[in-house]
This record gives C-alpha cells, sequence and structure tokens, in this order.
C-alpha cells in the first residue's frame, strides 16, 4: 500500500511539473510579444509627438506671418494718416506706398492662413495617429495581467489561472491587431 501512495504523489509532482512547464512558455510568449507590442507602441508614439511639433512649428510660422501682417497694417495705417494730415498737394506721394502696403497684406495673409491650416491639418493627423496608441496601451496592461496570472498560477499551482491569464492575452492581441489595423 505504501508503493500505491508514491505513485499518486509522483503523479501529482509531474502534473504540476507540467504547469509550470506550461506557466513558463506562456510567460516567455507574453515576454516577446509584449516586447514587440512595446516597440511598436514607443514608435507610433514618436510619430505622434514629431506631428505634433511639426503642427507647432507651422502655428509658429503661422504667428510669424500675423504679426508681420499687424506690422505691414500698421505701416499702411500710418501712410494713410500721413496722407490724410498732408498738405493738399502732396497728398498723392503716399498713394504708392499705401498701395504697395495693401497688396503685401494680401500675400502675407496668404501664407499665414497657409500656415494655419497646415497646423490644423498635422494636429488633426496627430490626433489619428494616437488613437491607435491608446489601444496598444491597453493591450500591453492586458499583457502585464496575464503575466501577472501566470506568475500567481505558478505560486498556487491553480490551472483554472492560467486559462483566465491565456483570455487576457488574447484580448490583449485582439486590441494589438485592432490598434495596428487602424494605423
Amino acid at each position: 500500500m505504501s508503493g500505491d501512495s508514491g505513485i499518486h504523489v509522483h503523479a501529482a509532482h509531474h502534473g504540476d511539473d507540467r504547469l509550470s512547464q506550461w506557466v513558463a512558455l506562456f510567460t516567455a510568449l507574453l515576454a516577446a510579444l509584449g516586447a514587440v507590442l512595446g516597440y511598436q507602441g514607443n514608435r507610433l508614439m514618436n510619430e505622434v509627438l514629431l506631428e505634433k511639433n511639426q503642427a507647432v512649428l507651422y502655428k509658429a510660422h503661422a504667428t510669424d506671418q500675423w504679426n508681420y501682417y499687424q506690422a505691414v497694417s500698421t505701416k499702411m495705417h500710418l501712410m494713410e494718416m500721413a496722407r490724410i494730415l498732408s498738405p493738399a498737394g502732396k497728398q498723392t506721394a503716399f498713394d504708392a506706398s499705401i498701395a504697395k502696403y495693401k497688396s503685401q497684406k494680401s500675400g502675407i495673409k496668404a501664407t499665414a492662413e497657409h500656415f494655419d491650416a497646415a497646423s490644423e491639418q498635422a494636429n488633426a493627423h496627430a490626433e489619428q495617429m494616437n488613437a491607435p496608441h491608446e489601444r496598444l496601451a491597453m493591450a500591453m496592461i492586458l499583457f502585464q495581467i496575464a503575466v501577472a496570472l501566470a506568475s500567481v498560477t505558478a505560486l498556487t499551482k491553480r490551472g483554472w489561472l492560467l486559462g483566465v491569464a491565456g483570455i487576457s492575452a488574447v484580448c490583449g492581441i485582439g486590441l494589438w491587431v485592432y490598434g495596428m489595423a487602424m494605423v
């Protein structure tokens, strides 16, 4: 009878070894997938940040152009005031300058509006690129939960926890695929 109990203990111990092997394989697989996911998420976030920086650069150029527009407008208004305040025979001397400033303003305004539009477009593109990043971040969280559950499985020897970890990992993979499909 003592031989039978030894076989039972050995079989139970062998089952624990198989569970430990599955946990180790599962965790190693998640670590590899998590590394790839982390790389893709970081690369995508860098692209978002570059696009945001481009939007700021365009906005700075637009601001410079609007400031220039204001300076030209001020010069034009000063010429108009000088024309009004000048003696009757000298008023036409200011007409060429006023016409020049009016012409400059329209070109400057078009350039400023172009930079404003480019800034808005870059911001919109950055927002569009950021949506998948959030899904990738959620996928990474699900991978981390799966690893934590696998660790608890190894400690408690409760195989059903590995199943829950697997479900978490599969959901993470689903979010990952969905997020990358949006790129």
